[in-house]
């Protein structure tokens, strides 16, 4: 198993905490490992198998479990007397109303909760209402190419940042033969798995809810998810979604593009930025660009081509900003765009991101917006190739593998 260390020092750090740890993630980005990590590193510090309660929602074993009557009995039975009792639920929304066990348990003394799920519809509505101020949210992403390089030791950097783009990152990949022939029905399986399970699943609970709508229509849905991964870093909407599906002869409505919009954002195949004003310092409404939360999706998603360099990497570096728990946005700065505005805090970054910087008019595009922004914050231009690296007048110009890399920039 790959160490995710960043991610467990994070739960290490809320351990023992009031508070639920809820890890989040797509399918197979290692979820069910970091708990099994987690749980490893506490029998390391003196827990006792005991006071470890384990259960997997897929495993058939727990089948039963998957009432939450008969679920809340199971804990209870097995919690510790005037001991700390760790409670570890991996794809928890597959019980239905999980939220009264895990509110109950809560209520409980030395009760220690963790719990994984790969939809976002996990946090939403009954539950985000019943847990306020109760939980943590922990994203998981697949691999770094950070990671990946640690885990593979490559002796060509490029060569390795050429197949993260092609494979991605997800850990099982990153263990296997790096030009593996297998990974492309591995990374198919993925997406399958997620339109059909995840998404019908999430789709099923609304409607338990009382919101009837129609079944999904997966093959539809691989279609906007389809169209969404070629336009990687463009402005899109549901409306030009809705536009282009129509001019290809396919009647649907803007409502139904934007459902299916969302449901792959809670999936966590897509995430949203979206659009900030940069002299305004307000989002705006409209023209977001969605990102693929690994490019490997999109080798099986397209017909094999030679997709544009440059969005490839601003999906990366996208990513990585997420992993350092930016808070990213889509700047705007009069009719100028600038590729990302990246918040910790009250600090701001301003990231440009292109392929190459040798060609002087690219070197003047992308220096432009930089140049205009009146404020003092971090300017950031990141490239792809190794001759344009500096300081231009307080600019810097860095190789986005090298960014990539360094220590400076873990994850705070």
């Amino acid at each position: 198993m790959i160490e995710r260390k960043t991610y467990l020092d994070k739960l290490s750090a809320w351990k023992d905490e009031k508070v639920i740890k809820v890890i989040t993630g797509i399918r197979r980005c290692g979820k069910s490992t970091l708990l099994k990590q987690m749980q490893e590193r506490l029998i390391k510090e003196g827990v006792t198998e005991d006071q470890i309660i384990s259960i997997n929602f897929e495993d058939l074993e727990n089948e039963a479990l998957l009432d939450y009557k008969a679920l809340y009995t199971s804990i209870q039975k097995r919690l510790c007397l005037n001991r700390m009792t760790y409670i570890f639920l991996d794809e928890i929304q597959r019980v239905k109303a999980f939220e009264k066990v895990v509110d109950s348990l809560y209520l409980k003394d030395n009760v220690d909760i963790y719990m994984t799920g790969s939809n976002a519809y996990l946090l939403s509505s009954d539950l985000a209402t019943l847990l306020t101020g109760r939980y943590v949210e922990i994203s998981l992403l697949p691999l770094s190419f950070k990671e990946v390089v640690e885990e593979q030791e490559p002796e060509n950097l490029d060569q390795a940042f050429l197949n993260y783009m092609r494979n991605g990152g997800f850990p099982y990949l990153a263990t296997v033969n790096k030009t593996s022939e297998k990974a492309p029905d591995y990374l198919e399986g993925i997406l399958n798995t997620v339109v059909v399970k995840d998404i019908e699943e999430r789709q099923n609970q609304r409607n338990d809810g009382g919101d009837r709508r129609k079944t999904t229509d997966a093959a539809l849905l691989l279609t906007i998810a389809r169209y969404l991964a070629s336009v990687v870093g463009s402005p899109v909407s549901a409306k030009k979604v809705t536009d282009t599906l129509i001019s290809s002869g396919r009647k649907i409505s803007p409502n139904t593009v934007s459902d299916y919009m969302e449901a792959l954002s809670e999936a966590f195949i897509f995430y949203k930025a979206d659009r900030f004003d940069v002299v305004g310092k307000q989002l705006l409404k409209v023209n977001a660009k969605w990102y693929l939360v690994d490019l490997g999706l999109r080798t099986v998603m397209l017909p094999r081509k030679n997709y544009d360099l440059g969005f490839s990497i601003e999906n990366i570096v996208y990513l990585e900003l997420l992993r350092r728990r930016y808070r990213v946005y889509i700047g705007k700065l009069g009719n100028t765009e600038i590729d990302f505005v990246a918040q910790k805090q009250d600090i701001i970054t301003y990231i440009q991101v292109t392929a190459n910087m040798t060609a002087e008019e690219t070197f003047n595009r992308e220096m432009k917006p930089l140049q205009n922004i009146q404020d003092n914050y971090e300017k950031i231009v990141l490239t792809l190739d190794r001759f344009t690296p500096g300081n231009y007048n307080g600019i810097k110009v860095v190789n986005v593998i090298d960014w990539l890399l360094e220590e400076s920039n873990a994850y705070a």
